[in-house]
């Protein structure tokens, strides 16, 4: 062994069966290389191995050089978001459907793997959003979104109104069915679906996409990453946010939404022959051509 990554973590997607036969592949072929595997606790459970140390996430950041990510994106999501706080790496090998961020392939992550811990690899660090509800002056709600941030309605049929301050300069006011605060990992998320741009991983931006605008001159804007967004809800009928499409809050009549950039950043390992523009083309389905 000849790695800066001595102990290394392995996490599982949640209740996935499928991810027992290659995660422990993985980790007797780690071990057999003297790497000292760990298991996140609910993934050691669900594939029924006590062979090696099962711990909380929080101990992982702790104690892991590198965490080693098995699922699909929201997988990938969930883990970046409990993790940032402590730098610990990331890689992620796909069981998913797209995988934007678990780009390793599970037939070939152990020569994938022999690369990285060998020290040839790509670096990205990755910005993410903090999102607070601020209720009569108060903070009743808080989140991290890797993705993004999305104001929507609910089971409601009508459009929500709010207006939207940018740096707590007026921007305009929105009826539409919500709208997306994205990072440039969410670009390619429900943002995309909406007509929103992608923006490369690589920028610190943030994006304001609408959400089925009832005015179509209401388009999508890129600000800086130390803007700070405020939105501020003018009608109110099952009204809610959703962070990555995890956290979600219920929002009452005259609360603020503030969004501004977390101060820490995920940071991601890819394969040294990593192509951001080639993963688009396989992903999205676009042309190799000319």
């Amino acid at each position: 062994m000849s790695s800066s990554f001595s102990v290394i973590a392995l996490i599982g997607k949640h209740k996935n069966p499928e991810i027992a036969i290659p995660l422990l592949s993985l980790a007797e072929y780690l071990t057999a290389k003297n790497y000292t595997v760990l298991l996140d606790h609910l993934t050691a459970s669900q594939i029924g191995s006590d062979k090696y140390p099962a711990l909380t996430l929080e101990d992982i950041g702790a104690q892991a050089d590198l965490a080693v990510v098995m699922g699909g994106d929201g997988t990938m999501l969930n883990i970046a978001r409990m993790l940032v706080s402590y730098d610990v790496p990331l890689i992620g090998i796909n069981q998913g459907r797209l995988g934007f961020l678990t780009d390793l392939s599970v037939d070939t992550m152990f020569a994938s793997l022999d690369e990285i811990l060998a020290e040839n690899y790509i670096t990205e660090r990755r910005m993410l959003l903090y999102a607070e509800i601020i209720r009569d002056g108060v903070s009743v709600f808080g989140s991290l979104a890797f993705n993004d941030v999305v104001l929507y309605r609910g089971m409601s049929s009508g459009m929500i109104e709010f207006e939207v301050r940018v740096n707590s300069e007026y921007v305009n006011t929105l009826r539409a069915d919500g709208l997306i605060v994205t990072t440039p990992t969410g670009s390619t998320a429900y943002a995309l679906s909406s007509g929103g741009p992608i923006l490369h991983p690589g920028l610190d931006l943030i994006a304001l996409v609408p959400v089925c605008p009832h005015t179509l001159s209401n388009r999508p804007i890129v600000i800086g990453p130390e803007a700070v967004v405020e939105i501020q809800i003018q009608s109110c009928v099952n009204v809610r946010i959703n962070c990555d499409s995890h956290s979600c809050f219920d929002l009452d009549l005259t609360d603020s939404i503030i969004v501004r950039r977390f101060p820490k950043t995920v940071r991601l390992l890819h394969s040294i022959n990593h192509s951001y523009y080639r993963m688009l083309r396989e992903k999205l389905g676009w042309s190799e051509f000319p």
